[in-house]
């Protein structure tokens, strides 16, 4: 059966110290030694508070940078990403499409001119989310404009949006020096799974940084329930259980530029908190494909999206095959899905980092946080 919808703590250390002019030598020693107790104290709680701190982050995604959208289709996910990696002590640039680019893969722009313009008026509430980091978490859209870009300018691609900053762009508008230590894509509006992994941008844009040697993460969050909204509750959660991830990730010496990490998280919108991260495979049958219907047996087609049954009573494309599949575990079970995903299209190319690999996957399975 198929059917069609339109495109469209860490704790505050309090510590008193206190001596006397005529305090003994083994006072002194025993106030030095607390205080350096004390010292050693706070700074672990501040690596427990900031996780990230020290870590530059850029942040990208496919869905724009206008979080202007009822339906917060429109790049509201990535706006959660920023504030959550800000708040664990991250230093956050964003450099994201002009305007909605779901969809485009890993396509660039081939030629002609693309700027990079900061936006100075932040949606409501975010601000200040990053006003203590070197960056400020400059927000950037970059259109395809020789000059000022405008509501109706031409949009970069995802991939070109990732390349432009890791070729010149963080250097030309942060002061970076040097790839950023990791690469964030998203939060994409809707699950980036089976076989439109090959589709999204947000993954194009994860693709993009481990094509230049920098470690990446794509995050994708459903919508509710006629995935048509994407309530910023699932956004929120998403990126806090991210913020997690990759503090936990960064902790083990687990980032890796060796392949990215394709993370899904189920829809909590109901009061359903979704259930632990799952190392899958990302699914060999489809959720939603493309279908292109005649217009009265003419030349023209209308573009629309098939939606396959996610109880898995599907035939044909929509048949899903795999076991450990990530719309499998996402979709009908409520977890949140991690899937290693390559740059490599070679078929049969051997993993030349199983290591990682195997770290990696053991960390999801054992170690990671809980949602």
């Amino acid at each position: 059966m198929r059917t069609y919808v339109a495109l469209s703590v860490a704790a505050t250390m309090l510590v008193g110290l206190g001596a006397t002019a005529s305090a003994t030598t083994a006072d002194t020693a025993s106030a030095s030694a607390s205080a350096s107790a004390s010292a050693s104290a706070s700074a672990s709680a501040s690596t427990v508070s900031r996780p990230l701190a020290g870590m530059r982050i850029l942040i990208s995604n496919d869905d724009s940078m206008q979080a202007a959208k009822a339906s917060n289709s429109d790049g509201l996910g990535l706006y959660e990403l920023r504030r959550a990696m800000c708040a664990a002590g991250a230093d956050v640039v964003v450099m994201a499409p002009w305007q909605v680019q779901s969809g485009k893969g890993t396509a660039v722009t081939n030629g002609g001119v693309v700027t990079a313009q900061r936006r100075t008026v932040l949606p409501a509430g975010y601000e200040n989310d990053c006003a203590g980091a070197p960056a400020r978490g400059a927000v950037y859209g970059v259109c395809l404009s020789d000059g000022p870009c405008t509501k109706d300018s031409a949009s970069a691609t995802p991939a070109d949006t990732v390349k432009l900053a890791l070729r010149g762009g963080l250097r030309a508008k942060a002061g970076w020096t040097g790839a950023p230590d990791l690469v964030l894509t998203g939060i994409n509006s809707g699950p980036n799974i089976s076989a439109s992994v090959n589709d999204s941008g947000t993954v194009g844009a994860a693709v993009a940084a481990i094509d230049q040697d920098v470690p990446a993460l794509a995050f994708s969050s459903s919508g509710d329930a006629t995935n048509t909204s994407f309530p910023r509750v699932n956004y929120r959660a998403h990126a806090e259980f991210g913020a997690r991830l990759v503090a936990g990730l960064k902790q083990r010496a687990l980032l890796t530029s060796k392949f990215a990490l394709k993370v899904d998280y189920p829809d909590v919108s109901t009061g359903v908190p979704a259930k632990a991260p799952v190392w899958t495979r990302v699914g060999d049958g489809a959720v939603v494909y493309h279908a292109f219907e005649q217009r009265g047996g003419g030349d023209s087609f209308d573009i629309a999206l098939g939606l396959c049954p996610v109880d898995g009573s599907g035939e044909g494309e929509c048949a899903e095959g795999r076991k450990d599949a990530d719309s499998t575990w996402l979709l009908a079970e409520g977890h949140v899905t991690i899937a290693p995903i390559t740059w490599d299209r070679t078929y049969g190319t051997p993993v030349d980092a199983r290591r990682e690999l195997n770290r990696i996957e053991r960390f999801v399975e054992h170690e990671a946080p809980r949602p």
